[in-house]
């Protein structure tokens, strides 16, 4: 059997897609030396910390919750599961979407692959998304789920980002109960019909609520 490492990150550069609100500010990279002046180069960067594919440590939404550098190492790596769920364009995803597609797989990583990447970019990327239903986050919370991540800006419904009530309820589940979520991804195309094992690698931010991450799958063939 042989490996593949799959990028499963979206790079950070001036002009990339932030969260269209004031607390998520934009990406900016100035450059500090150069050769032929300093001989080296070094770069200024100013990004927050749900930059781009990050994590959300529960100290995003939790008062007192786990912060980045607190994670345990053994959540972010591991063999993962993936769903596809390009089917589910700004619908809920429900447990009966789940059920069939996580029987008899690992549930402590899962992924949701959406194709919504394709709208990366794009004026309706943070609208009109999939997300997941409250009942279906329960249900992954007992099926033993740790870390769930999608290719999407979040998990909530679109409009709760613009502060319609209720306010972010899977967020507040999910983190409350100590699950690490994932957003941004990319290229999880790549793993359908595979096995594999995930790596979600943050920032060790001290007090963080959360990091830019580079998460990588070593896919098995």
């Amino acid at each position: 059997m042989t490996a593949r490492l799959v990028d499963l990150t979206q790079p950070i550069h001036e002009g990339m897609p932030t969260f269209p609100v004031p607390h998520h500010p934009i990406v900016e990279i100035t450059q500090l030396a150069r050769h032929g002046i300093e001989n080296r180069e070094t770069r200024k960067v100013i990004l927050g910390t749900h930059t781009g594919t990050h994590l959300d440590a529960p100290r995003h939404y939790i008062p007192g919750g786990a912060t980045v550098e607190e994670i345990a190492l053994e959540t972010l790596i591991g063999p993962a599961s993936i769903c596809d769920l390009r089917h589910k364009s700004d619908q809920a995803i429900q447990i009966s979407d789940l059920e069939p597609l996580l029987k008899g797989k690992p549930t402590e990583r899962v992924l949701f692959y959406t194709g919504w990447t394709d709208h990366y970019g794009k004026w309706d990327y943070f609208r009109g998304h999939p997300y997941l239903s409250v009942e279906a986050g329960r249900w992954l919370m007992d099926e033993g789920c740790r870390l769930l991540g999608m290719d999407c800006p979040q998990m909530d419904h679109p409009s709760h980002s613009r502060h319609h009530d209720p306010d972010s309820p899977i967020h507040y589940l999910l983190l409350g109960a100590g699950v690490v979520m994932v957003e941004n991804m990319c290229r999880l195309d790549q793993l359908l019909e595979h096995r594999f094992d995930l790596m979600v690698l943050p920032l060790p931010i001290t007090g963080g609520d959360g990091s830019p991450v580079r998460a990588i799958a070593r896919v098995m063939e």
